[in-house]
């Protein structure tokens, strides 16, 4: 600091001490000025409730209105619905507040005059909030404070279960939409899986495999025909052999039978029988003997017959020569039947019966060949139908069960909140009476008060030293007149006015006093009275 400074800050010092007593003074007045300011301001109470906000705890999920919404985000939707003009206007009206503001302001103005006197603030540490609100009456601050705290609690009830029930309604009817959808969709993939069941690429592998075993089958009935042709021919070739033999021994029989009954004949013997009677016994009882054994019943009888007929054979008259030639003209009536031919020609028969029943088989197995090979075929056609037709139903089905899930949760959350079992407001501390305003702040008035004074009083010096042109500094001379000052004469005072200034001095220590007592006395009686509250 230079000597220029250090002489400023001396100038300054040494003026507020020459007018200490200004500032006393001022100050010993501004302290009933800022009492008087302080007991004119009305008195002004807060009332605080501390809420909680308890989230639920039976079965929670993600459709509970508390997901991605935290207590700020709840309390400032809460905040704007408790503090709308409906609610606020049954507050004033049933409270009975600001009459004065009423009768002067439209109910607007009035609504915003009690949104400013509201305080919602949630906390910056857990789940709790704040609802505060101030008034000139201590009891009507805190009913007000509880009934907002209390419109909380059902707003938030009311908001929850809103919602909730919106959620379930629409959960609801997407979910039954979704169903129509679903069972269209599903419809249509039923009658078409039903129409083309065969022709589905599922079954094509296995229509493959079948078409091959069928037609393999067809190449075996085939073949199988083919065998049954070449044995039917050889069994035929077979038979002609054996009617070929059997003819040769039937001529020489007749023969030997017609030799036979002229010499019976001849010896006078009458004939019992006719040959042809005896032939046509043995054929029956050779086809009965490819059905039954010897020991069956008519086996036996026809045997006891051929045998009687044999022993009582008589020679023929001569009357019955011309029959025999008859049956020399006719040697086929004296063909006996043959067993094995009778067995050849069920053979044949059953061999023809077999073909005819393979030709049947092969016939059908064509059919089915043909109705497999249009399957097989087909199948890129309704693989390519039934991958548009169920291109949008995998994404069905999982929206689907998506809103099933959903519909069930919102139902669920639904029922808690009916039940009043969801995440809710709880009130942990209510508003209690306030015992002190927190308007006007006796403090904070005092010290403006002072400060005032000071400042009052610091402007005045200020004024008054610019305004005085005396040189009270050897210094100020030089630099005014600008010539140096030699030197200084020190001021001697005379008796008189040392007792003048001790006079004065005295006086001014008196009033001081009895200032500073009535200044205490006027603080003491509003203590006392509890004017003042700190």
């Amino acid at each position: 600091m230079d000597k220029q400074q250090s002489l400023l800050l001396k100038k300054y010092i040494d003026l507020l001490f020459r007018w200490r007593l200004l500032l006393i003074v001022l100050l010993l007045l501004s302290l009933p000025a800022g009492l008087a300011l302080y007991l004119k301001q009305p008195k002004i109470y807060q009332a605080t409730s501390l809420l909680s906000y308890q989230q639920q705890r039976i079965n929670p999920n993600k459709m509970s209105p508390d997901v991605q919404a935290r207590i700020k985000d709840i309390v400032s939707t809460l905040t704007q619905i408790v503090t709308s003009r409906t609610n606020l206007e049954n507050l004033i009206v049933s409270f009975k507040l600001y009459e004065k503001d009423r009768a002067q302001l439209p109910m607007e103005d009035v609504i915003d005059i009690m949104r400013r006197d509201l305080s919602i603030k949630p906390s910056t540490r857990g789940d709790t909030f704040s609802i505060s609100y101030v008034g000139e009456q201590p009891a009507t601050v805190v009913k007000v404070t509880n009934a907002l705290a209390a419109k909380f609690i059902e707003e938030n009830l009311k908001y929850r279960e809103e919602r909730a029930n919106e959620t379930s309604s629409y959960t609801s009817n997407e979910l039954e939409m979704a169903k129509s959808m679903m069972d269209r969709k599903e419809a249509a993939m039923r009658d078409y899986k039903l129409q083309y069941y065969n022709e589905m690429p599922e079954q094509r592998e296995s229509n493959v495999s079948r078409l091959i075993a069928l037609q393999e089958q067809y190449q075996g009935k085939q073949e199988s025909i083919l065998e049954l042709e070449r044995t039917r021919v050889m069994i035929q070739e077979q038979i002609a052999l054996r009617e070929k033999i059997l003819a040769s021994e039937a001529e020489a029989a007749r023969s030997a039978l017609a030799s036979a009954g002229v010499a019976a004949a001849e010896k006078g013997i009458r004939q019992p029988g006719d040959i042809k009677e005896l032939l046509q016994l043995r054929a029956e009882m050779e086809e009965l003997l490819v059905k039954y054994t010897e020991n069956h019943p008519d086996v036996k009888r026809l045997k006891r017959k051929i045998r009687q007929l044999e022993q009582e054979l008589p020679e023929k008259s001569a009357d019955d020569g011309g029959s025999g030639n008859s049956k020399k003209n006719n040697p086929s009536q004296l063909l006996p039947a043959d067993r094995d031919i009778l067995q050849l020609k069920a053979q044949s028969k059953s061999i023809q019966q077999s073909i005819a029943a393979i030709e049947l088989e092969k016939e059908q197995l064509k059919e089915s060949v043909k109705n497999y090979e249009e399957w097989v075929a087909a199948a890129p056609i309704r693989e390519a139908e039934w991958s548009a037709l169920t291109r949008e139903y995998g994404e069905l089905k999982r929206h689907y069960d998506y809103l099933v899930a959903q519909d069930l949760q919102a139902k669920s959350m639904l029922n808690l909140e009916r039940r009043q079992k969801g995440s809710q407001f709880k009130v942990e501390d209510p508003a209690r009476m306030p015992e002190k305003p927190i308007k006007p702040d006796f403090l904070k008035i005092m010290a403006i008060s002072v400060g005032g004074s000071m400042a009052l009083g610091g402007g005045l010096i200020l004024l008054i030293s610019f305004m005085d042109t005396s040189f009270r500094d050897p210094e100020d001379l030089e630099s005014f007149i600008g010539v140096p000052v030699i030197s200084t004469i020190t001021y001697f005072e005379t008796k008189r006015e040392k007792r003048f200034r001790f006079f004065k001095s005295v006086v001014i220590v008196i009033a001081l006093t009895l200032l500073v007592i009535a200044v205490v006395g006027l603080f003491w009686y509003a203590w006392s009275k509890g004017k003042i509250v700190f």
